[in-house]
């Protein structure tokens, strides 16, 4: 007898369903985390840059740069 060679596709089981949904949850969590680290790190570089200002011009200007690029 000769075989198929196309699988055919199954319905997920109950159970599976629950695990898709979870695996999905923890994706969208990390993804948020991975914000909130890009964040806090675009901030301390922001800071960085505006502490190394040598008087209060050069600080106005560095935060006129980083208002005008937002």
């Amino acid at each position: 007898m000769a075989r198929s060679m196309h699988m055919v596709a199954r319905e997920p089981t109950q159970q599976e369903h629950p695990m898709f949904a979870y695996f999905i949850r923890i994706i969208f969590e990390l993804l948020d985390r991975a914000e909130e680290l890009l964040d806090r790190a675009e901030h301390h570089r922001r800071d960085a840059y505006l502490s190394s200002a040598t008087d209060i011009f050069e600080l106005e200007r560095r935060m006129r740069l980083i208002e005008a690029a937002d």
